[in-house]
């Protein structure tokens, strides 16, 4: 298990091994000692359909580092640095995680995240830093043009909440 560099600063690829035989596989997503100085507290599980984007969000207190494993299906993730003093503030990074995948992907704090379910159904493990703070959430609009994000469709299943997201100005207020 090691960590892959990003163009972006402190966001991380997960490499694991997967160990496979007749049976099926085996496949390690986390170990305590591989990202220093990160406790790990909660973890959850989305189930999706086809078309369903969920995001971007990002808590602004409390604020979570996240792994983000697909454990069925396939999907497009996206995350946005909104860290003020970062070099890469306001860009974007996308990547195709499925359950195939030998990879997850460790999202530091202070990022939006979002995801696009490209298969029939996906279910995604988030393990993350912190506890979930529905209070301090924020949505990042997802078809924002300042982002320049090429999502894999133009129609996407959105919930409520996250057909209002904030522009990516407005959404600098917060944070």
């Amino acid at each position: 298990m090691k960590l892959i560099k990003t163009n972006i600063k402190d966001l991380k690829i997960i490499k694991t091994k997967i160990f496979k035989d007749k049976r099926g596989f085996l496949r390690e997503v986390f170990k305590e000692n591989l990202i220093k100085n990160k406790k790990f507290i909660f973890n959850l599980m989305s189930f999706s359909k086809k078309n369903v984007l969920r995001g971007l969000h990002i808590q602004t207190k409390n604020s979570q580092a996240k792994i983000i494993t697909v454990t069925h299906g396939k999907i497009f993730d996206v995350v946005v640095d909104l860290r003020k003093k970062s070099k890469t503030f306001k860009k974007s990074y996308s990547i195709i995680i499925s359950d195939k995948s030998d990879f997850s992907l460790y999202v530091p704090e202070g990022f939006a995240h979002g995801f696009l379910c490209l298969s029939k159904e996906c279910t995604i493990n988030y393990t993350c830093s912190n506890y979930r703070n529905s209070n301090s959430e924020l949505t990042l609009d997802w078809e924002d043009e300042q982002l320049g994000i090429e999502w894999p469709t133009k129609k996407p299943i959105l919930s409520k909440k996250d057909k209002k997201g904030l522009s990516l100005v407005d959404i600098q207020k917060f944070i």
